[in-house]
């Protein structure tokens, strides 16, 4: 395989899409589509050698910056779209990564400097017969992928969320903090990642040098982000309203324990008045010499601490 590229396809005379090896094989398919890895330097010097991309749209394939934006430039299609990364040993990690993408009439080029989640699956879907017949197919097959891959995380999301619900309606034991601030990360960051990539799409939408086949594409997409970006709003005020249930219902064990603390003070504050009383150390001290006198002092102690009671009880 050559270095640098990660996966490629082609569409033959046949009408079927193909994967290819070599950067250079299939030049004369009537599109292809090659997915780079960036961090690779023989990429660069094969973009520069091989393309003549305007200049604009050449550093924003190579761009480091990972935040999404679009660019249109002599009928080249240019984004940068955000997405999970993948590592050797997982899947998906929580990492955001970036998928440079670039498309021209004959050829497309994604490419991006870590392992991307869906990257792999849009091979998967290539190899299992998709048809890549031009730009916007890959570019619909792009976007829909990564849409799909959002779609699960705002599910999960949901679920969890629910989940954590039913637990504390059910009076069974509380959702861990903990848990709750890992649910709500998940849901600040795929907010981030949804209304990011929507506010591309329509921007790309917008664009007035954007070539027409594209357009339907970007509007298909732009509907379904909208829809996402409110499920992930729709989550994020259910995790707020369970956490002020959660915050209430603490502060009333709070309140009841301090109300119990309360009165066991104002219970035993008389007796030890009492106590305090007849264990000074002066003379002419009553009961002192009496065989009574610790039976009395037992007895006003505990006749002060039941007045008091009788007294909170007769209170308003």
């Amino acid at each position: 395989m050559q270095p640098g590229l990660v996966w490629g396809c082609a569409r033959t005379a046949s009408g079927t899409t193909t994967l290819i090896d070599d950067c250079d094989d299939r030049e004369d398919a009537s599109f292809r589509w090659l997915h780079l890895n960036l961090a690779d330097d023989r990429t660069q010097r094969w973009l520069e050698r091989s393309t003549s991309l305007p200049r604009p749209i050449h550093d924003l394939m190579l761009a480091r910056e990972t935040h999404q934006q679009v660019m249109v430039e002599d009928g080249i299609v240019g984004l940068v779209l955000q997405d999970f990364e993948r590592d050797f040993d997982a899947a998906e990690t929580s990492q955001i990564g970036a998928l440079h993408i670039v498309i021209t009439p004959g050829l497309m080029l994604t490419g991006r400097y870590h392992p991307i989640r869906s990257a792999d699956i849009i091979r998967q879907r290539i190899a299992a017969g998709y048809d890549v017949c031009d730009g916007a197919a890959g570019l619909n097959l792009v976007v829909g992928t990564m849409v799909d891959g959002l779609g699960q995380h705002v599910h999960g999301l949901a679920h969890d969320i629910q989940t954590a619900e039913d637990e504390f309606l059910n009076e069974r034991m509380s959702p861990a903090t903990r848990d709750l601030i890992a649910v709500r990360r998940r849901g600040a960051r795929l907010h981030r990642l949804v209304s990011g990539m929507r506010a591309t799409l329509v921007r790309l939408e917008k664009d007035p040098d954007l070539p027409e086949v594209f357009a339907p594409v970007a509007e298909r997409h732009v509907q379904r982000l909208h829809a996402l970006d409110t499920d992930v709003a729709s989550t994020q005020a259910q995790l707020r309203q369970l956490r002020d249930e959660l915050d209430l219902q603490a502060a009333q064990k709070t309140n009841q324990n301090l109300y119990f603390l309360s009165v066991i003070s104002a219970l035993l504050l008389p007796a030890t008045l009492v106590t305090g009383f007849f264990g000074m150390n002066t003379g002419g001290l009553p009961f002192a010499h009496t065989q009574a006198g610790t039976f009395v002092a037992a007895l006003a102690a505990v006749t002060s601490s039941v007045a008091t009671w009788l007294l909170l009880r007769r209170r308003p």
